[in-house]
């Protein structure tokens, strides 16, 4: 049986390893709206991080790059999330698999030859 604590443990291991992909994304979207938006450090800053939370962007952008840039970044941003949220909810998910004793098809052929 799997404790609550090794699924806590699981969560807390994900969620470090996710921290290198969450710096990198905001990393990129601070790059994206300094360099082609020209915006300052900090105004980057609240724009990747807004984008990157799925809150929307604060400063309204003028150049046509500057808007193509931050709407594949909001793409992208989107697809941060998918994966944060998935890999941080798989040790619950595993947990709860395990609890209703859900099999795969390959453990139930297994079981059935047997």
């Amino acid at each position: 049986m799997i404790t609550f604590r090794h699924t806590a443990r699981a969560m807390f291991e994900h969620g470090l390893a996710l921290l290198a992909l969450l710096a990198v994304a905001l990393g990129v979207g601070i790059a994206i709206y300094h360099w082609s938006a020209h915006l300052p450090w900090t105004d980057a800053f609240l724009n990747a991080a807004m984008i990157l939370g799925g809150m929307g962007p604060v400063d309204r952008l003028s150049t046509t790059p500057a808007k193509w840039l931050a709407g594949f970044y909001a793409l992208f941003s989107g697809l941060v999330f998918l994966v944060v949220a998935g890999a941080m909810l798989a040790p619950l998910v595993h947990d709860v698999l395990h609890h209703f004793h859900v099999e795969s098809l390959e453990t139930k052929r297994a079981n059935k030859s047997q």
